[in-house]
């Protein structure tokens, strides 16, 4: 079963606060924490993951980050990114 966007949403804003300022989570860390170890059950889940991610940066709850950077459009971004709190 697939969770729902809210749930995502809790465990993205859950494990980036836990990590802390200045820290950052692997939006895989997000997915694995949902679906399980095996890629068969967080695969799937990388792109609600990334939904989320550029909902809540827009709401200005996280920062996605490219690179130890701030991406500077949310809804444009390409590669490997991280998340964390806001600075």
């Amino acid at each position: 079963m697939i969770p729902d966007d809210y749930e995502i949403e809790l465990t993205l804003v859950r494990l980036v606060t836990e990590r802390g300022a200045d820290k950052t989570v692997c939006p895989s860390e997000v997915a694995r924490a949902l679906g399980g170890p095996h890629p068969d059950g967080w695969g799937p889940l990388m792109q609600p993951v990334r939904r989320q991610a550029v909902r809540l940066m827009k709401a200005g709850r996280i920062a996605i980050l490219r690179k130890g950077k701030v991406v500077d459009d949310p809804d444009d971004f390409r590669g490997i990114y991280r998340l964390s709190l806001p600075r």
